[in-house]
């Protein structure tokens, strides 16, 4: 007989394959309350994040046309936009005490980076639609964690390793888009590509995340190069 945890896990899946992310949230926060005696495993930790993703992805998607709207047409989508926002906010808000709540219980390197990059994630997108004061707040937030999960998996985690990777392109487009410095976004993606194309031979089980993950990485860089510059003014 399956146990109450394993058969949470069971019922993220189902949800995972009807779309229906809200319930799939609400499974996987009954795999943390059965997680107690032990840490989050790789497919735990990745249906989380698929869960999260797939809630809040439509919400951003919306908030972007929204505001645009709002930002031509005063009198017309303002309280639609309200409405996102707060939405988005709490689901951001929740994210956050779930990552923090998995941060304190993981013992391996690997799962506290996981949760570190999570979080870097969703105060980054806070940072995309809130202002001034809110705004500068998401953005150092998103600035930590991102920089606590880079600290760790440079000691911890190989080049090629498909979490590390991940953080780099994360927290480089961070620096592009919010931080707005885009020496620093290349630097970041161009040392951890060049850092993971040394370690190529390395690869294990997981090198086709990791090539894929370094693909990313070089459109961006491709994007961002110097050819780019009068688009972006």
């Amino acid at each position: 007989m399956p146990t109450p945890r394993e058969e949470n896990i069971y019922l993220s899946k189902l949800s995972e394959s009807a779309e229906r992310y809200d319930d799939m949230v609400k499974f996987m926060k009954e795999v943390m309350k059965h997680a107690t005696d032990s840490e989050f495993t790789v497919e735990e930790r990745n249906l989380l994040s698929v869960a999260y993703k797939n809630t809040i992805g439509p919400k951003r998607t919306a908030l972007r046309i929204l505001t645009g709207i709002a930002d031509k047409e005063k009198s017309k989508g303002g309280e639609r936009v309200g409405t996102v926002v707060d939405y988005s906010l709490a689901i951001a808000a929740d994210v956050m005490e779930v990552t923090a709540t998995l941060i304190e219980s993981s013992t391996g390197a690997e799962g506290k980076i996981f949760f570190h990059k999570m979080q870097g994630d969703y105060y980054r997108y806070l940072a995309e639609f809130e202002k001034d004061e809110s705004r500068k707040e998401a953005a150092e937030n998103s600035r930590k964690s991102y920089q606590s999960a880079f600290d760790l998996a440079s000691e911890e985690l190989s080049a090629t390793h498909p979490i590390r990777l991940g953080l780099v392109l994360n927290f480089s487009v961070f620096h592009y888009e919010i931080a707005e410095d885009k020496d620093a976004a290349c630097k970041l993606a161009r040392d951890g590509f060049d850092e993971a194309l040394a370690q190529l031979e390395d690869m294990g089980e997981d090198s086709k995340d990791s090539t894929l993950i370094m693909q990313l990485i070089r459109d961006n860089l491709t994007l961002w190069g110097p050819e780019n510059d009068d688009d972006d003014e």
